[in-house]
């Protein structure tokens, strides 16, 4: 019979193991785990666990192994899509204690880094020396590198680096039997870092990370392009890639956007647009301003209203301050905000932001746009209020159609943000049952008993989904649940 978590004798063995400073059991403690940056489903977890070493996590699940105790693995907590969350039967391991640089290795371009590590401190570890860490989610001064790893995040500057997979080396896991592994991309076999990287803590808990780091470009340019509507902001996105260009980052930021981040930060943003465009090239000084000025170019024969180019690297933080701050600031205009995360093609662009404009007005609800332009990632903000049961229910019911749009156009369900519980039961809407009958293999194969992060990336039962899903179905209304004691 499996034991709850706060049963004398299994609360002793955790004690054991992580000391008293390492758990967490008082409904205070544990509120600020019970929900994730922006899922509206909250619950307390039945214990924090706070592991300092890869040792302790090893003992921790070899016990919630043996009797049988599910674990959910969390990083800082900044997802999306409610892949850190846990019930009151589960444990939460939470490894942001476990954040210490290990090593740096600069004639070999690597570092190596524990999971609880913020994504940001990997560049400062190196940028003395002229060497970053690539990946650059707009959480990344928080943001753990295990979290990044789990979701596979992403960033601005994805465009040109790539994810966080392209950035990996090797990885130090735990399987949930409690064994530890060394895995690397020099392997021979199967990419086994590729299969943990995006797999959202179903698969085993990475402990420790080898990451690439890349030269810190010799030059920037950093580009504003001021749009009078959104339709020339995506015609001049397909255009610029069209003519065989490729930024460092090409995102987009819209009117309603501009308008909170302008009364936080007073940047001098121009609050009339209907949208802007954030362009940035980097390389070797040599061509960097031709290439520049092609895209001033492609943007000024498109009707861009003005280009602001950065003075110098103050003025590039300005600018990018309007992007990396931008979601922030929305608590301006909302008790709450949700962002989806769906992808299309580029050449889609306008078509799905009509669409998502439109859906916004058939539920009532307020939609900022702010994302990823140049690959098509797409992160509509919907604005409402949480207190509002009606309200909340016409919040699930757009974010479905969202992301049911974004696939009908070709896209995908997800970016960056990962499924978690957010989007697990749309699965259906992209893979056949005989694709997630073969995820739920693999799976097993790692995690047989399922009790590691439990009823996240896949269906309940991993084997089969429902059918196209209404707005008032069971399986969205379940994310309506919030927990009194939680908020």
């Amino acid at each position: 019979m499996r034991p709850t978590v706060t049963d004398a004798l299994f609360l002793g063995l955790l004690k054991s193991i992580l000391g008293e400073d390492g758990l967490r059991y008082s409904d205070a403690q544990k509120v600020v785990y019970a929900s994730d940056a922006y899922t509206l489903e909250k619950s307390l977890p039945g214990i924090v666990a706070l592991p300092r070493t890869t040792r302790e996590v090893s003992e921790l699940l070899r016990a919630c192994h043996e009797h049988k105790v599910p674990v959910v693995p969390r990083g800082a907590g900044t997802g999306l899509a409610g892949g850190s969350t846990a019930g009151g039967d589960a444990i939460l391991l939470c490894l942001s204690r476990m954040n210490q640089i290990l090593s740096v290795d600069l004639p070999n371009r690597r570092l190596r880094a524990q999971a609880g590590a913020i994504n940001i401190n990997l560049t400062k570890a190196v940028a003395s020396e002229g060497y970053q860490f690539a990946p650059d989610p707009s959480s990344q001064g928080a943001s753990t590198i295990g979290g990044n790893i789990a979701n596979n995040a992403g960033g601005p500057h994805t465009l040109k680096y790539g994810v966080t997979v392209n950035h990996i080396l090797s990885l130090q896991v735990v399987l949930p039997d409690g064994e530890v592994m060394e895995l690397s991309t020099e392997d021979s076999g199967y990419d086994l870092v590729g299969l943990v990287t995006g797999s959202e803590g179903t698969l085993a808990v990475v402990t420790e990370a080898t990451v690439k780091l890349v030269k810190t470009p010799d030059s920037v340019r950093t580009l504003l392009v001021v749009c009078d509507t959104i339709d020339d902001a995506t015609a001049m996105i397909s255009a610029i890639i069209a003519a065989g260009i490729l930024p460092a980052a090409l995102e987009m930021i819209d009117k309603t956007i501009l308008q909170a981040v302008e009364a936080a930060y007073k940047l001098g943003l121009p609050t009339d647009a209907e949208a802007v465009l954030l362009i940035e090239v980097d390389g070797v000084e040599a061509g960097i301003d031709r290439q520049a000025g092609k895209i001033s170019a492609i943007c000024q024969a498109l009707g861009a209203l003005r280009i602001e180019a950065a003075k110098d690297a103050a003025d590039r933080a300005r600018l990018w301050t309007a992007r990396k701050k931008s979601v922030g600031t929305l608590g301006r205009l909302t008790p709450s905000h949700c962002t989806q995360d769906g992808v299309v093609p580029r050449t889609k662009l306008p078509q799905i932001l009509r669409e998502i404009a439109a859906i916004g007005i058939k539920y009532r609800l307020r939609i900022a746009n702010v994302f990823h332009a140049g690959d098509g990632n797409l992160h509509p903000v919907v604005l409402f209020d949480e207190r509002d049961p009606e309200e909340v229910k016409r919040v699930i019911a757009a974010g479905g159609e969202i992301l049911r749009a974004c696939v009908n156009a070709g896209g995908a369900l997800t970016g960056e943000h990962g499924i978690g519980i957010e989007k697990r039961d749309f699965l259906d809407l992209v893979f056949s049952p005989d694709d997630l009958d073969a995820m739920a293999k693999v799976r097993g194969a790692f995690n047989p008993d399922g009790l590691l992060n439990p009823g996240k990336l896949l269906p309940f039962g991993g084997t089969c989904c429902p059918q196209l899903h209404q707005p008032e179905t069971e399986a969205m209304l379940r994310l309506t649940k919030t927990r009194a004691a939680a908020v």
